[in-house]
């Protein structure tokens, strides 16, 4: 009744405009409902195709981490050396490409020092990604440009003009690219090369994959280290099992050429005073009395032998000792004058091990020298250069030889006397150095650090 009242009391354009404005609700709404209606299939396959690919995308994102993991655990693993410079790539590679795309044009490189056919050292490649042939067997000397920075303030570099770097300009593979980003593999006062990565996008190399790359060369150097110590560590062993060798050639040939020799000797004259004896008994006594000192000469031989050997005078009573030991044995048995002048003082700053090493050096050098040399004198020194250092030298008044002649022959010879001594050098860490010349004589020094601080000292060359 209130509504037709006031519906009537309105003037015919209110009642229009009311008539309007419903229409209009009405429009609106009967519109939205078949947008709605035409449009809800298509905004569900969007969405449902929208899962999807967010699906997709933690999936891979997924198994790159597990990749990721994987190659990690196989980075700290492995102790193979070649194997540790291929995963530590494949990691980067990795981290760097999220999904794997198979567009994507990351070159990678391990640049290692190597020592080439001169002695110097320079940087070989140990591994690559996307490297060619040519670049595969390319050599640097790592003292210029990005590389040679990297190398000198031991921290990552970035570079954007490749071309004018006088290393990296080298490499072909580089040519395309428009970014370096270059990495030290040290650990402590070790370097052992650099990791090398470029692409021809210059913005590739963000702040958070320079640090994502940090991270994982950490992890690589630990690895290197572990599997270059490890290596080192077998070819120490090999290189054992060659002393030991040597040293039992060295025996065989020394009971040849000795003991041997004399017991044959000593066998002929007892058969020759033998039959003496039934035609003339002085000359038979005789005969036995050269048989006597034969045999005697031959009990010291042997007893000198054994001594070399194993000198336990060194194990009781230290080095200076055994020293002076070998030089009575040398003048009792072969009648070699060896002069030994040592400090006591040094000795006790020596490791029981360091007094074998120091006392076989020696031996070798002496021996050498009473074999070769025709010295009438042979000196031996033991003396302080430093706190923490000690120099070992042996020298003669023989006739010298041509250092260079004997090297260069080295390897056709028969003996490894100058290769056992600078073998056992390094067994302590020492450095070695032969001064000699034809008709000069000859001067053999070992320079022996007695502390870490002096090790790196003289590796270093202070």
């Amino acid at each position: 009744m209130h509504a037709f009242y006031i519906a009537y009391t309105l003037d015919p354009w209110t009642l229009a405009l009311f008539a309007g404005l419903a229409c209009l609700v009405l429009g609106i709404a009967i519109g939205y409902y078949s947008l709605r209606m035409s449009l809800g299939p298509r905004l569900s396959q969007l969405q449902q195709s929208s899962r999807k690919e967010v699906e997709r995308a933690g999936q891979l994102e997924r198994e790159r981490l597990r990749a990721i993991y994987n190659l990690i655990g196989a980075l700290t693993s492995t102790l193979n050396y070649q194997r540790v410079l291929e995963i530590a790539l494949d990691l980067s590679n990795s981290a760097l490409n999220p999904y794997n795309a198979p567009e994507d044009r990351l070159v990678s490189a391990v640049l290692l020092f190597s020592k080439n056919t001169t002695s110097r050292t320079e940087l070989s490649v140990g591994s690559a990604r996307r490297f060619t042939p040519t670049d595969m067997r390319i050599a640097l000397p790592g003292r210029g440009g990005l590389i040679g920075r990297v190398i000198e303030v031991g921290t990552p570099q970035i570079l954007k003009t490749i071309p004018k770097d006088p290393e990296l300009s080298r490499i072909v593979a580089l040519r395309a690219c428009n970014a370096a980003y270059c990495l030290p593999l040290r650990a402590g006062l070790d370097t052992y090369g650099v990791l090398l990565f470029a692409h021809p996008s210059s913005d590739f190399f963000t702040t958070s994959r320079r640090e994502l790359l940090d991270i994982i060369v950490s992890q690589a150097v630990i690895a290197i280290q572990n599997a270059r110590l490890y290596s080192d560590l077998e070819q120490e062993k090999e290189r054992m099992m060659e002393i030991q060798e040597e040293a039992r050639k060295k025996l065989a040939r020394d009971l040849h050429d000795g003991p041997t020799q004399s017991v044959a000797a000593i066998a002929m004259r007892v058969n020759f005073a033998r039959r003496l004896l039934d035609r003339d008994l002085q000359a038979a006594a005789d005969e036995l009395y050269k048989v006597e000192d034969l045999a005697r000469r031959t009990t010291q031989e042997i007893r000198h032998m054994l001594f070399t050997l194993r000198p336990l005078v060194l194990e009781s009573q230290g080095l200076v000792a055994a020293l002076e030991a070998m030089a009575e044995k040398m003048h009792d048995t072969y009648n070699q004058n060896v002069l030994i002048e040592a400090e006591q003082s040094v000795v006790p700053k020596l490791e029981m091990s360091k007094q074998a090493v120091i006392f076989y050096i020696a031996e070798e050098a002496v021996n050498n020298a009473r074999k070769h040399a025709q010295a009438v004198h042979i000196w031996v020194r033991l003396k302080p250069l430093d706190e923490d250092v000690t120099l070992l030298e042996i020298e003669d008044d023989g006739v010298g030889f041509n250092l260079g002649a004997v090297d260069a022959s080295y390897e056709q010879r028969g003996s490894l006397g100058m290769v056992n001594m600078r073998e056992r050098a390094e067994l302590i860490n020492g450095i070695l150095h032969i001064d000699s010349a034809e008709g000069k004589g000859t001067r053999i020094q070992v320079v022996i650090p007695l502390s870490e601080e002096a090790s790196d000292r003289l590796r270093r060359g202070g």
